[in-house]
């Protein structure tokens, strides 16, 4: 169906903007969803009340909620896709984060109603009536949520959006709470075993936290997550294309929404090079990130001292010190100052915080073991986090 509407209403998908192809692909998953969950409704809600099963039409009230889930990231969507303006010169791409947020208060707020309802039926068992339209209408919304989920983590993970994912994540808690409702229908009308109540609690605990963990998921980048491992190495990768560039540091990445990062760096470059044609490959380096990823990007040259052979030494010496206290710290912008009387050893030690050390405690011990290579040392130690 995903498929089919594409056709009808992107019919130049393939020479779209990629930011107007991406809000137009999150627009048609919304509207389709909100249409898919009314269906829903509107199914459980008339077989449930023929049947008299309060976990049917807390079923179907859970699809109500998802349609207003929908409406929620179709909103989100729109939101995110205005233009930067004077107030918000970033644009407005974390409006999809707040979405996604959004989405995952809403199942945590489902499972617990599902919950009180279904402690209540443990109290106040009810007597149901099986039906042959109620076994269609169950059977026919596993179907519809399984799609639903489907085409919603693959487009989600296709552009990037966090609140279809958590939209996918929905679709499947509901999968499962439908699934558990219509084992209880069948246990109960072959059996005459009411278990509904008990089935209904275990699918509203599942509910919260499979909202729990999407709600983790998308407060991340609103607080401000790390980029990815393969997002640094590509970027690494384009910057260390331009031989003149010894090495990477300080990377930065902010990240203001789908499509609208900033990234700031380091770039080591030899002390001695012309600094016209240094600032034209920082510039040529910058013009590629752009192009390759989709971002802003500042780069900072760090002039290093290349073809000293004793500095190079020092260097290499320093670090297996530092990898000998913690094999994850590593040292960056190394450089020395020789004078008749010592040597002023200076650079940065990037200390991750997974490292058990204050920035105190690193910088005095990474001094203490630098000043043991040589008596005249005097190590200047700034540390990264």
């Amino acid at each position: 169906m995903v498929f089919l509407l594409r056709k009808l209403f992107m019919k130049n998908e393939e020479s779209m903007p990629p930011a107007r192809k991406r809000a137009l692909l999150g627009s048609l998953c919304g509207f389709l969803g909100i249409f898919l969950n009314l269906c829903l409704f509107a199914g459980k809600v008339t077989v449930g009340v023929l049947a008299g099963a309060i976990s049917i039409i807390s079923d179907a009230f859970n699809n109500l909620t998802d349609a207003a889930s929908s409406v929620i990231t179709l909103f989100g969507f729109r939101l995110a896709a205005q233009k930067p303006d004077s107030d918000h010169p970033f644009g407005h791409g974390r409006f999809e984060y707040i979405a996604g947020l959004l989405v995952s208060l809403l199942i945590m707020v489902v499972g617990f109603e599902l919950g009180k309802i279904s402690v209540e039926k443990i109290f106040s068992p009810e007597t149901l009536r099986f039906s042959p339209a109620m076994l269609i209408v169950l059977l026919g919304s596993l179907a519809v949520k399984l799609y639903m989920a489907f085409y919603n983590r693959r487009i989600g993970k296709a552009i990037g959006s966090g609140a279809m994912l958590a939209t996918s994540l929905d679709s499947l808690s509901d999968t499962v709470a439908t699934a558990a409702v219509l084992v209880a229908m069948l246990i109960s009308h072959f059996t005459n075993v009411n278990i509904d109540a008990y089935c209904g609690l275990a699918v509203s605990l599942f509910i919260l936290y499979s909202g729990f963990r999407s709600a983790k998921e998308t407060m991340s980048p609103l607080l401000g997550q790390p980029p990815t491992q393969e997002f640094v190495d590509e970027i690494e990768e384009i910057v260390r294309s331009f031989p003149v560039v010894c090495g990477i540091h300080d990377l930065v990445v902010h990240d203001y929404g789908p499509g609208r990062r900033m990234i700031s760096l380091h770039a080591e470059v030899p002390a001695g090079g012309d600094l016209l044609e240094l600032h034209d490959v920082i510039d040529n380096a910058e013009k590629l990130l752009c192009e390759r990823l989709g971002c802003d990007a500042v780069i900072h040259m760090d002039p290093i001292q290349k073809g000293n052979v004793y500095v190079e030494e020092t260097r290499a010496k320093v670090e297996t010190l530092v990898h000998i206290l913690d094999e994850r710290i590593s040292i960056h912008d190394f450089r020395m100052v020789i004078g008749p009387t010592h040597t002023n050893v200076l650079f940065d030690a990037l200390v991750p915080f997974s490292v058990a050390m204050t920035e105190k405690e690193a910088e005095k011990k990474i001094v203490a073991l630098t000043e043991t290579l040589d008596p005249a040392f005097t190590a200047i130690v700034h540390i990264d986090r």
